[in-house]
């Protein structure tokens, strides 16, 4: 499916960039943070995106960055959060605060996002609660990054996992490299996240 779109911003209207590429205008929606972060019209932007898709209805939606689109796609796992919740609440909040205030367990400030209720922002504590600190714990994983951003898609806490990749690491023998010492980290951390 698409990863992202480069193309002319051609205009910023609410929560909605329109961007043309190749004589294709696209219509995407897009929080009014990650707006913001996106150059002004007339200039080349380049989008990453997700597609909504039901047999309704089909829209575009689209982010700042990568690390924006894994934070929707997260939200869109929080029971009760669809898509236009998840990009209401990308709106009223910045990536930093929003992470900060899960790590914290800030229940009211997740609770002054417009669009979260006292249920939602409770029910996003629990099942985002260590899943969202991409920036300095991806960032600590080293050459692991992937795998740890792997087991954290698998549902393992990011810090318990990348302390699981650092315990394998010191296990494994020198000479192993390449594919095979991916495969035997990966393998270990699994063994030592389950037994947590």
């Amino acid at each position: 499916m698409f990863n992202s779109i480069r193309g002319i911003i051609i205009e910023k209207i609410g929560e909605t960039l329109r961007l043309e590429t190749g004589g294709l205008e696209w219509d995407i929606a897009v929080s009014s943070i990650d707006l913001s972060a996106l150059p002004p019209a007339g200039e080349t932007g380049r989008v990453f995106t997700w597609l909504y898709h039901k047999e309704t209805e089909m829209r575009l939606f689209g982010f700042a960055n990568d690390r924006r689109r894994a934070t929707f796609l997260e939200l869109l796992k929080v029971e009760g959060i669809g898509p236009r919740g998840a990009l209401k609440i990308m709106g009223g909040i910045g990536q930093e605060e929003l992470e900060r205030a899960l790590e914290n367990e800030d229940l009211g400030r997740l609770e002054a996002v417009p669009g979260l209720g006292k249920k939602t922002a409770q029910k996003m504590l629990l099942a985002l609660k260590g899943k969202l600190s991409f920036s300095k714990e991806t960032e600590t994983a080293g050459p692991h990054a992937e795998l740890a951003a792997a087991l954290t898609e698998m549902g393992y806490d990011k810090r318990q996992t990348i302390q699981a990749l650092r315990q394998a690491e010191e296990e494994i023998p020198k000479e192993t490299n390449g594919t095979e010492r991916e495969q035997e980290l990966f393998k270990r951390a699994i063994v030592l996240l389950s037994n947590v």
